[in-house]
């Protein structure tokens, strides 16, 4: 019986990608240094999975920056302000695209599907000369070869890759991207002819839009495209790969109909639905790769559950058409669980990392073949009772305080503009008030003060003088740019939501589960294994601290609970909204705390709000109201003169935009410079916003310093479609990426600017 990996995770188990990234970004090291840390990777990947016998190994998996925008330089599609003049598309090229340069922007990042995950938008139109630009694709594929392992190169497919694009900057808003379909599979098609020369026997290409509500003429289009592509293929094996959800009826007819297409993979954890078209829709001769075990979470499969779906799947499509797969690439999950040594035995045991998801896969497929691993499956069934079974999964009283909250909508008594009215008194802000999300750098030494302190290298009261100095130069430096509600830069947290679910029971943390977000971006997310609760205060501390450091507002900052739970490895054993109406409480005492203690403005981030979005639209309502409803938890009972903000990044938010009205904050800071400003497009088609609001006016995620009249230019364009009273000004996001020589200059320019409107709104 074979096995298949639809992805792996590419930043290596200690980070290794990383900081070989950051490294030849600050000019430390050179690309070939770069190059050779890659190749170790991918090399050490494909030997892994060879050993653990999978048969159907995936290459072109591993990027840069990420599978999009490698996509973006395989047919060419670089921007005209790139200045890029033909050929192999090199490292300077693919990085200004992925993170800017002195001179030009980059590209619009947004986030892949539902997850954590970033990919940079390709900006399309009709005057894009494509042309075959990285042979990236062919050169991993010869490089495996060399190795003595055969691999199965994976690409986003075609008309996913035009359907996840934009049009580009002048092209018309309606232009039909779709159109550009009989222009990039040339580009496609020299590609599979180089692989095929090269010895390939199989190709994967990932379309992972067809679990989307897709429109008549857009699945028409994968029909057109591997229609075009049958000829070329002709000698291969063609996958075509999904995930992330159930695939719809419509679009499983139209996939398990492509022409020249000898397989399919399907997320059977998320897309439970897609099991039943299987069993009634399946075509005979055809391949079903089937994905069983989870690769977006860290929970040990059931591996007795799983061997009987797929003997049910072996009766329908025959033993030998059938293939134990992942659900999606394991890139959103931990590398290997090996490395772990902060997670207890208990804990541990119900885990399952990328590695040992490989191994899953491996030991489902030998068991199909009738070499059933009786002590490895025996080891799962005792690890799966242990979990169930657990005292440290439940607590009653918690259960019964989240189930309490269903009798109410929790709303805070008074209407928005009468809150504002109030605060404005309380808090005597200018027009156009300015501010940051909460993050300011994190330097070499404030990480080296933190590791120390949880190595017990330095004492308490050391640390908390370092971490005390740190605010206080945050605080010095915001006042002497005149920023008007400041924040204390967040120096005692490695992440915003590690630093929460440390201090709240029910969460476990890893030492090294890291996870790509985007680039050289990796956040370990929490796993939340029981019932959650907050034992004492969290930040109250270093809140109150700061504020005493000044006169001026000091933020008190929150991660909300709809993102604490996005951003985390969630249980897979009650439903997502339980866990998150816990999660709610527990951040509503800490809130409520804060403001006994004096702190007037409450930032309560929900940068991933959006993210959790389910993919098909008859999901929407359901999740938005329960996402909603565990903001609104987290403030309602706060006074009216206490100003609760809340921020969202990278993500498309006018189609929400009336939840994120529902969510009833104060303030919302939300990314917009990077995503060319449409959200304000939202407005000019008559959305109304009565309470305060903060479109981004630079973009955090490159090193380029925006000048005061670019920034002045941006908020001309809030003001063109939003009320100045209720309009602030503040970056994208965050600033803990960015280096002190980037920040000072460029909040120095967004001040300069904000007062240049102040002066010119005045007159």
């Amino acid at each position: 019986m074979a096995s298949h990996i639809v992805g792996y995770p590419r930043m290596g188990p200690k980070r290794e990608l990383k900081f070989a990234l950051e490294s030849f970004w600050d000019g430390k090291s050179s690309a070939e240094d770069l190059q050779t840390v890659a190749a170790d990777l991918r090399s050490s990947i494909w030997k892994q999975m060879a050993a653990a016998g999978i048969k159907y190994i995936p290459s072109n998996t591993f990027s840069y920056y990420d599978q999009v925008l490698d996509t973006t330089t395989m047919i060419g599609a670089v921007p005209p302000r790139y200045n890029w003049n033909g050929g192999e598309i090199g490292f300077d090229t693919y990085f200004s695209m992925a993170r800017g340069n002195a001179s030009v922007p980059a590209m619009e990042m947004t986030k892949w599907f539902d997850t954590n995950y970033h990919y940079i938008v390709p900006e399309l139109g009709p005057e894009v000369k494509f042309t075959y630009a990285s042979h990236k694709a062919v050169n991993e594929y010869k490089e495996a070869k060399a190795l003595g392992v055969d691999t199965v190169p994976v690409f986003v497919g075609p008309v996913s890759y035009l359907l996840l694009s934009k049009p580009a900057k002048g092209v018309e808003k309606t232009f039909d991207l779709l159109s550009l379909l009989d222009k990039i599979l040339p580009i496609y098609k020299e590609v599979i002819a180089e692989l095929k020369e090269a010895g390939a026997t199989w190709i994967q290409f990932d379309e992972a839009t067809l679990v989307k509500d897709l429109e008549a003429h857009q699945l028409q289009a994968f029909t057109k495209a591997y229609t075009d592509l049958e000829s070329a293929c002709s000698g291969l094996n063609v996958l075509v790969a999904t995930y992330f959800a159930d695939i719809p009826a419509d679009a499983f007819k139209t996939l398990t109909t492509l022409p020249g297409v000898a397989g399919y993979t399907f997320d059977l954890v998320r897309g439970e639905q897609t099991l039943d078209l299987i069993k009634t829709s399946f075509p005979s001769g055809k391949y079903l790769f089937a994905g069983v075990v989870d690769g977006r979470n860290i929970w040990a499969n059931d591996l007795a559950a799983s061997l009987k779906v797929l003997e049910s799947l072996e009766a329908v499509v025959g033993k030998d058409k059938l293939v134990v797969s992942t659900s999606s690439s394991l890139q959103h999950t931990a590398v290997d669980l090996v490395n772990e040594t902060k997670l207890d035995d208990e804990i541990k045991s119900w885990l399952a990392f990328a590695a040992q998801k490989v191994v899953e896969v491996g030991a489902l497929a030998k068991a199909l073949a009738g070499q059933k691993d009786e002590a490895f499956f025996a080891a799962n069934a005792a690890a799966l009772a242990s979990r169930k079974c657990s005292p440290r999964v439940t607590n009653e009283s918690v259960q019964k305080a989240a189930a309490a909250l269903r009798g109410s909508d929790h709303r805070r008594a008074t209407n928005v503009s009468a809150r504002l009215d109030a605060q404005q008194k309380k808090l005597n802000l200018p027009i156009l008030p300015t501010t940051t999300i909460g993050s300011f750098p994190q330097t070499i030494e404030l990480r080296r003060v933190r590791r120390e302190y949880k190595a017990k290298k330095i004492s308490e009261e050391e640390y908390i003088k370092a971490i005390k100095e740190e605010i206080f130069k945050v605080v010095q430096l915001q006042e002497e740019l005149d920023i008007d509600v400041l924040v204390h830069g967040e120096p005692e947290r490695n992440d915003m939501v590690e630093y929460f679910g440390e201090q709240l029971s029910g969460f476990a943390f890893t030492a090294n589960g890291w996870v790509q977000s985007y680039g050289s971006r990796c956040v370990k997310p929490p796993i939340i294994y029981g019932d959650v609760s907050r034992p004492k205060a969290m930040t109250v501390f270093w809140s109150s601290m700061a504020q005493e450091m000044t006169k001026r507002p000091m933020k008190g900052m929150l991660t909300g609970p709809v993102t604490i739970l996005n951003w985390s490895f969630v249980r897979n054993d009650q439903p997502r909204f339980e866990t998150c109406y816990q999660i709610a409480l527990a951040i509503k005492d800490e809130v409520e705390d804060l403001e006994k203690a004096g702190i007037t403005v409450i930032q309560i981030d929900e940068a991933a709000l959006r993210e959790g979005l389910p993919l098909r639209k008859a999901e929407h309502a359901f999740y938005l109201d329960w996402a909603v409803h565990s903001f609104r938890i987290t403030n309602v009972g706060v006074q009216d003169t206490t100003q609760i903000h809340t921020h969202m990044c990278y993500s498309n938010f006018n189609d929400i935009i009336h939840s994120i009205i529902n969510m009833d904050a104060d303030v919302i800071t939300i990314e917009n410079s990077r995503s060319d400003e449409k959200l304000l497009s939202v407005f000019r088609e008559g959305v109304k916003y009565g309470a305060g609001i903060g479109p981004g006016v630079y973009d955090i995620h490159s090193p380029r310093i925006p000048s005061t009249e670019e920034i002045h230019d941006r908020i001309n364009k809030m003001l063109a479609v939003l009320e100045t009273n209720i309009l602030w000004v503040n970056p994208d996001c965050g600033l803990k990426t960015r280096k002190y020589a980037e920040v000072k200059p460029a909040l120095e320019n967004m001040v300069a600017a904000a007062k240049k409107l102040r002066a010119a709104l005045a007159k």
